[in-house]
């Protein structure tokens, strides 16, 4: 099964949406986010990395606002994730990985625990933790993936984390009390 993105234009001559669109804030000028990459098949998370990067600072975000963990593979990333985000220094942590079949099935388990880990780190401290791993089944998929012909998804992980940055403020719960984790900002 192969899954695509619907395209843009699906929408168009369907009219104006009647809805209430919740507005995107602002990023906040003291916004830091950290970034978990995996050194396995670090010529892979390297060009996702600096693409993640690009883009956080195309968006405003300082140099210093943007701190950078390297882990030994993407098993790590969840844990590494969930510490800087219990530091409560960061709006956000976007991780970022490939794991590459092999000749078992190591990959799929692999791939279920990591993407647990980082939904479950995101959930526990209410602050977008993103996937930007990449499961691929040769390295030449990974690395068109990373730069290649099929874009590079440190990009989106990066526009992923602003969007729900951007979005989350408008959020918070009603019953939201002092008690509550609520995002870093």
């Amino acid at each position: 099964m192969t899954y695509q993105k619907v395209p843009e234009n699906l929408t168009d001559g369907v009219g104006p949406l009647e809805a209430r669109m919740l507005g995107e804030a602002p990023l906040a000028a003291s916004t830091r986010v950290g970034l978990v990459v995996s050194r396995f098949n670090e010529p892979v998370t390297r060009q996702l990395l600096a693409a993640a990067v690009a883009t956080l600072r195309g968006a405003s975000l300082a140099a210093d606002a943007i701190d950078v963990a390297w882990v030994p593979g993407s098993f790590e990333l969840p844990l590494a994730a969930d510490r800087l985000a219990a530091t409560g220094r960061y709006a956000a942590v976007i991780c970022l990985g490939a794991i590459i079949k092999g000749e078992t099935t190591h990959d799929r388990h692999l791939a279920t625990a990591v993407a647990t880990g980082i939904e479950q780190a995101a959930r526990q401290w209410g602050i977008p933790i993103t996937f930007g791993v990449l499961t691929c089944e040769t390295p030449e998929q990974a690395a068109a993936r990373a730069g290649g012909t099929h874009g590079n998804k440190g990009v989106e992980a990066a526009e992923a984390t602003l969007a729900m940055l951007r979005l989350l403020p408008n959020l918070v719960p009603a019953d939201a009390g002092s008690d509550s984790v609520r995002p870093a900002v």
